[in-house]
């Protein structure tokens, strides 16, 4: 299916003139005649491969493969930049330095042209179906319609998480409409949250037709989700040009906007089309081993053909070179990770918490086989991402071909917990943070940790500070945790808590004063993998003579204060500024906000 899609869609996408906001090559749309488009939009077979045209700009070079996937979301109070401390413009993307000449964004192809460029091929293809398909409810064409205008909502949610306001393009792009200011976001938010609206309407549940049978297509309950969470942002705290506030639009007010998320997202729990995956381990297997199958946890994912994307060629636990699991290329994974302290603040019982945060990359092969190696402290790899745990060999030096899980089930049990922690209190919240705890822990800790914890909390604040605690577990490596900060206006306060986190766990002081300084391990019966102790809290005794020492304590001050740029405050960076291309290609139609 992967690799149909990229290819039916570079056919078909042919057929459009594509512009990029503010590019050269730009060409009044539609460039097809009107009866060439009349029988693109009325052809359901060629309708669904101009749809498909929609995501091609996610795979380009430097959109969402190479630029935006690998860098937007560092650095939280979970995940950073594994070299946030080395100087140079990756680094300032991630620590709240980047600057609009940025080198590894400031090129004309970049995500911000290429996010424009989807939006463009989405309006021609929501135009073209509404003038030729006759889309409704439960048709071909209604499902293309709905895809489209979700798609398009995808685009534009993602130059709003990164950009802030940005140019407002709801239809296809003319030689009056060529250079456009940026537009308030609460208006685009808006219009996302109707087209959305629109969108559910027509697409089918998850496995209701052959074409919803894989998360690679937009299916009822994504949208819904999707929804849902695009009203919690668009309520939520974020810096505007005037500072950082709600948003003062009085539709998109709290009582609105949660009200209308907590709808949604109860629609989607109560529809039964999509739930947890049994374990959590199972979960990320299943999405390592390129599992799309509908009606399980991930909602919908961004697809990449299998020489296209690098979701583990950034992200994945780290192989110093080809072995025994892929040839990708040496030194693959690890470009970034989890904080030092994140393994030491998850309950020992939790079984996230091993997949999550892995200790050890894959050593040089001898005879074709690596074995692990423990790292550093300061150095931990998000095990969410693993090459071992892939059915495919990956060949390509390049790129893996993995998706990027765009949303999974997981989070509308926390949308519905936190909205109806705000609206109704935390005895409507209590089950479905239980229900996210239930998977986390073994049954037999369950009474415990599930149970009398969330019982325990009583009021509305108690309930909202273990959702943020919660979300950290369950979302580590998953680069959800900055926007979601950011809307619960925390992004600095978490930040600087982090910074504090790991001094003290540096000196081993505070709640991390029982955290061991030395490390003990030795290779397992298969001569691969690592048997290690002294991980967890108070294991300091030496295990015997079979096991290896190496001391755990390398933690620098310059790593702990790279979380973000000395100087700069978060909160008035929030956003990445518009990069110098397109302000000097917008017949100066765009500025930059917020200092830059």
């Amino acid at each position: 299916m992967k690799n149909k899609i990229i290819v039916a869609g570079l056919i078909i996408s042919s057929l459009f003139t594509s512009c990029q906001e503010f590019g050269e090559d730009y060409l009044e749309a539609p460039a097809q005649s009107t009866t060439e488009e009349s029988v693109l939009f009325s052809v359901p077979e060629l309708a669904a491969g101009a749809v498909d045209g929609i995501k091609v700009p996610f795979a380009e070079t430097n959109s969402y493969r190479g630029r935006f996937l690998p860098y937007y979301g560092l650095n939280t109070d979970i995940e950073w930049y594994a070299t946030s401390q080395t100087a140079g413009d990756k680094a300032d993307l991630c620590v709240y330095d980047a600057k609009p000449n940025n080198t590894e964004m400031n090129t004309t192809n970049n995500a911000w042209a290429m996010m424009y460029q989807g939006i463009e091929r989405a309006n021609l293809c929501i135009q073209g179906l509404r003038l030729y398909g006759d889309p409704q409810p439960g048709n071909t064409m209604g499902q293309l319609l709905g895809e489209a205008l979700t798609l398009r909502a995808i685009y534009y949610a993602d130059l709003l998480k990164a950009w802030g306001d940005v140019p407002a393009r709801f239809e296809p792009t003319t030689n009056a409409t060529l250079y456009l200011p940026k537009s308030s976001r609460d208006i685009i938010y808006k219009q996302l949250i109707a087209d959305l609206g629109e969108a559910s309407n027509l697409v089918a549940w998850p496995n209701e037709t052959t074409y919803t049978s894989t998360v690679e297509h937009v299916n009822k309950v994504f949208v819904k989700a999707f929804r849902a969470r695009l009203a919690m942002v668009a309520s939520g705290y974020q810096q505007y040009p005037d500072g950082v506030r709600r948003s003062t639009d009085p539709e998109l007010s709290v009582a609105n906007m949660y009200s209308l998320a907590l709808s949604e997202a109860r629609q989607v729990i109560q529809s039964g089309q999509a739930h947890l995956e049994p374990t959590f381990e199972g979960l990320w297997k299943k999405y390592n081993q390129e599992n799309t199958s509908a009606g399980g946890e991930s909602l919908w994912e961004l697809p990449f053909a299998d020489g296209r994307g690098r979701m583990l060629f950034t992200f994945a636990v780290r192989h110093t070179a080809n072995d025994q699991f892929h040839a990708n290329g040496a030194n693959r994974g690890g470009v970034a990770g989890p904080l030092p302290f994140v393994f030491y603040d998850y309950d020992q019982a939790d079984t996230r918490r091993a997949v999550t945060c892995v200790p050890y990359k894959w050593g040089a092969p001898v005879n074709g086989m690596a074995k692990q190696e423990l790292g550093s402290l300061d150095t931990w790899y998000f095990g969410k991402y693993r090459y071992e745990w892939m059915t495919r060999f990956v060949t390509s030096t390049n790129d893996d071909g993995v998706n990027k899980m765009y949303m999974r089930y997981a989070e509308v049990l926390f949308i519905a917990a936190e909205a109806a922690n705000e609206l109704e209190g935390p005895a409507a919240a209590a089950p479905y943070l239980k229900q996210i705890r239930q998977r986390a822990f073994a049954a037999a800790d369950q009474a415990t940790k599930v149970d009398a914890y969330v019982d325990a909390l009583t009021s509305k604040d108690a309930m909202f500070n273990a959702i943020v605690e919660e979300h950290k577990f369950e979302f580590t490596g998953e680069m959800e945790r900055k926007q979601a900060l950011i809307r619960w206006n925390l992004l600095k306060v978490k930040l600087d808590e982090a910074k504090t986190k790991m001094a003290d766990l540096k000196a081993r002081t505070g709640t991390y004063a029982d955290v061991p300084k030395t490390l003990y391990y030795k290779y397992n019966t298969d001569d691969v993998s690592l048997i290690v102790f002294g991980l967890n809290r108070g294991e300091v005794t030496n295990p015997g003579a079979d096991y290896t020492s190496v001391t755990w304590d390398k933690l620098e001050d310059t790593k702990i204060n790279s979380l973000y740029k000395a100087g700069v405050d978060p909160n008035n960076r929030q956003f990445w500024p518009i990069w110098q291309n397109f302000l000097d290609s917008s017949n100066n139609s765009l500025t930059n906000d917020y200092g830059y």
